[in-house]
């Protein structure tokens, strides 16, 4: 026999799913930061040899 009331599970898989996608994109942005602090010191490192 099928549940009755609500639905199974749907509230969970969506909260989970949402922090997933939070964690992602934390991941994403975090990568991006360093990947522009690495080019900033590897353009000051050589500003700084070629003078």
């Amino acid at each position: 026999m099928a549940k009755t009331g609500r639905e199974k599970n749907t509230k969970n898989k969506a909260k989970h799913s949402k922090l997933m996608a939070r964690k992602k994109n934390k991941k994403k942005s975090e990568a991006l930061l360093r990947k522009e602090r690495l080019k900033n010191i590897i353009k000051k490192a050589q500003e700084n040899s070629d003078s």
